[in-house]
């Protein structure tokens, strides 16, 4: 059987987007590879990847690696506004505001409000306890954080697992 012009042309295509689409796959996974050290953790100048799902890592939380806390400006319409971000086990948590404590001791209190988004479960902030992990994102201003985002990933996981999901929703 002899094809065609047309059918040789489809052929083709069929074949160049097949190949274009593993070499895609390819490039994507290579650049996708979970870039586990190999030096030992006490070798000066290496950083261990911390241990379990979204802990950090190169992309971590907010694609700023293992960061536990922090401050920084963005710009908004008008003038800027002071940011901060604290990952870490909730010591105190209230309607009115809650209390992160960071793995290297740091801790900060957030107000919250009707405009703070939480992403426990169904209850919000009612389901959110002591001990549980958060990542906090806040605004500040005058020295005082108020919450924006609360994401509680002890009720996550928690949740993912009753469904199935190996380390939770995403």
């Amino acid at each position: 059987m002899k094809l065609s012009q047309k059918q040789w042309r489809v052929v083709g295509t069929i074949a160049a987007v097949a190949a274009t689409t593993t070499a895609g796959g390819v490039a994507w996974a290579a650049t996708s590879a979970d870039p586990t050290p190999s030096a030992s953790p006490s070798t000066p100048g290496q950083q261990q990847k911390p241990d379990g799902p979204g802990k950090g890592g190169v992309r971590g939380e907010f694609g700023l690696g293992g960061a536990l806390h922090g401050e920084f400006v963005v710009q908004k319409e008008g003038g800027y506004q002071t940011m901060a971000m604290q990952r870490g086990q909730v010591t105190a948590v209230s309607k009115d505001s809650i209390t992160v404590k960071s793995s290297d001791g740091y801790s900060r209190t957030y107000a919250l409000t009707a405009d703070t988004l939480v992403n426990a479960a169904r209850d919000g902030i009612s389901d959110v306890k002591t001990g549980n992990t958060v990542r906090v994102t806040a605004v500040v201003t005058n020295g005082n954080a108020t919450a924006s985002s609360v994401n509680d990933g002890t009720v996550r996981q928690a949740a993912g697992q009753k469904w199935g999901f190996k380390h939770g929703p995403r």
